[in-house]
Formats: C-alpha cells, structure tokens, sequence
C-alpha cells in the first residue's frame, strides 16, 4: 500500500527489530538509563507502526463492507457504514497527526510555564484556569505532570508555575501552546459585575536529556536558597530548600521549590536550564532568553495567539489558525486537541508552501 511507503513502515520495522535485538542481550540492563530510552523508543515506534495497521484493517473492512452492500443491495447497512467510515476517519487523522511531530525533540517530555500578565487577581486566577487545562489534557493523554515551580497569586490564582508534562510526543503537542492566551469575562472578583481582559504567557520547552551538548561553567552560575512559597499545606517546606539559578551571560532565571531536598531542586533547576539554554543555542540567539521565545511577546493587547471569550458569548478561537470552538468548557476541560492538530497542519502547510 502506497501509504506504507509515505509512512516509512519498513524503517520503523527494520528499527524495531534493531532495538529488540538489543534488549535480548545480556548486559542490556545494566545501564538502567540508556535502557529505558531504548524501551521508551520502542514503545513509541510500536505504537506507530500499530496505529499504521489499524488503520489499514479499518479501509479494507469499509470497503468489503460496501461490497456487502452493493452485493445484498441492503439499505439497512447504511447506518452501520456511516459509522466505520466516521472509525476510519477519526483513526486516519489521529495516524496523520502522529507523523507531524517528526522534529528531534517532539518525542520529549515538555517544560510549560505559565505568568499571569498585568492585571493583579484577575491574571492570577486566569493563569491557574489554565493550569488545570493543561493537566486535564494531559490526565487525557495519560501524561503525567509534575509542579515544578509555583508562585501563589496574592489573592487567589497563580502569579507564575512551571510544570513537567511527561509522555510520548508532550512536547510535539504542547509546543503549539507557546504563546499570550486571553480572557474575556465577568469577573467574579468584581462586585459591580464588568467584563473583564486579562492576559497569561505560556512558554514551552523539551526536556533535553543530560548527554546533550550544553556547556555551562560553574563560574557562570549564580545560585541562590529560599524558602518555598507554595499553595500552603503540608507542601510548603520549612527550610531554605528552594533553589533559584542564574546564568549570567545570558541572565537566564530558573527556579525550583517542588523536592523537600535542596540537592533535588537544584538537579531540577539545572535541567530546566539546560532546556533554555538548550533552545538559546538551536537559535543561535546567546544574548537574551527573549530571542528564544517564539510566539511570546508583551503579555497584552495583540500579542494573543488564542482568545477564550465567555461573555458576552461563548467562544475560543486560535488566532493563527482561525480554528473556532463554541464549546469553552469542554476546552477549559483540556479539550485542546482540535487547536494542536490545526498548528501542526498550518506549520505542515506553511513549509511547504
């Protein structure tokens, strides 16, 4: 099948092979990292290669199905052929999709971090709407996501928080999120009922694995202890164990409060740091973390990439893409997918254009 081609079937079946035959050597344990990578690849290619072959049953059972038909020229089969072509469909897009995320780091683990714009409150509570979307859309995907930084609003909210969405592809998928998000609604901190505009930034970045190419001299670094500042609770610890890095030719911040272990934070932090660091370097852009950013601009009017409007009607709409949902909850419920797709279809377009 031509498909098979397009899909280079035979080189991931030839990688999958090579990578079990690895995993049958003796000593392949002994070195639980690099196992666990080798397992992690297989993982994905098999799924690949298995989202290949169900859709490939679901086309040659329409189309015997509809032979059916046409043969015993019986209209009752309709209903049941409108349901596998809408199988084959929803099969076929997701297949589609999967080959879009073919960048080196699209298979990683993501870095999000969300920073509540001018607005005080109203901004904050905006930023932890947001933080409950991407943790319910990863909850979907059966992603894990893990807090890495999180600074409280003085109010309510979150003022800003740094998450690991950990899971095949998260940052081929979330990379689509990177930009200004805006909100459009009554809000609830107000007593006169006005509608209001308030603004987050979402920045995004994989998870780069230790054995990539990232000089940092500790001469470099600026490393400073604090307490954490948490949501309160059992969480918030009680020592100086939260660590905040410093890359100073770069004036790259980074910090981490989730570990109760100041050791632990700091290996956090420098992972996070070699993810910017990582991205200032791809760019080729040394000088400011800002060149690095993409999509993210001012955090205000016309710098949004996606507006969520609840009042005075219900919409969300993708600026970049003009992808439209008249469902806001579902979205605010992690209900993302249908804005990922199109980006990865627009930048698919737009490079070969």
């Amino acid at each position: 099948m031509k498909w098979g081609t397009l899909f280079d079937l035979a080189g991931c079946e030839a990688k999958i092979g090579e990578l079990e035959e690895k995993t049958n050597v003796a000593e392949f344990w002994n070195d639980t990292e690099a196992a666990q990578k080798v397992m992690q690849t297989l993982k994905t290619l098999r799924s690949k290669t298995g989202g290949f072959y169900m859709v490939e049953k679901l086309y040659v059972d329409l189309l015997e199905f509809i032979d059916l038909a046409l043969l015993e020229n019986d209209a009752e089969l309709l209903s049941e052929i409108r349901q596998m072509i809408k199988d084959f469909n929803s099969a076929y897009d997701n297949l589609r999709i999967s080959t879009l995320l073919s960048g080196e780091y699209d298979r990683n683990n993501a870095m999000l971090s969300l920073h509540a714009g001018a607005g005080g409150t109203e901004s904050c509570d905006w930023a932890n709407m947001l933080m409950r979307m991407f943790t319910q859309w990863a909850g979907k995907r059966g992603f894990g996501v893990e807090v890495l930084d999180y600074l409280a609003g003085d109010e309510a909210g979150v003022k800003s928080v740094t998450l690991l969405i950990s899971g095949d592809n998260a940052f081929g998928y979330l990379r689509s999120e990177r930009g200004v998000h805006r909100l459009v609604r009554i809000s609830p901190f107000d007593a006169a009922g006005k509608r209001h505009t308030s603004f987050v930034s979402c920045d995004v970045m994989p998870e780069i694995d230790d054995d990539t190419e990232i000089d940092i001299s500790p001469e470099d670094l600026k490393v400073d202890t604090y307490r954490s500042g948490g949501a309160g609770g059992q969480h918030v610890n009680t020592t100086d164990s939260a660590i905040r890095i410093t890359h100073i030719p770069t004036n790259t911040i980074v910090q981490c409060q989730n570990e109760r272990s100041q050791h632990k934070n700091k290996d956090r932090a420098m992972k996070m740091l070699r993810a910017k660091l990582f991205e200032i370097k791809q760019r080729e852009q040394v000088e400011k973390i800002s060149d690095i950013r993409g999509d993210v601009k001012d955090i205000g009017f016309g710098s949004q990439i996606r507006s969520y409007v609840f009042h005075p009607y219900s919409m969300v709409k993708d600026h970049r893409t003009n992808t439209e949902v008249g469902n806001v909850s579902a979205v605010m419920d992690g209900g993302l997918d249908v804005f990922m797709n199109a980006y990865l279809l627009a930048q698919v377009g737009s490079a070969n254009a």
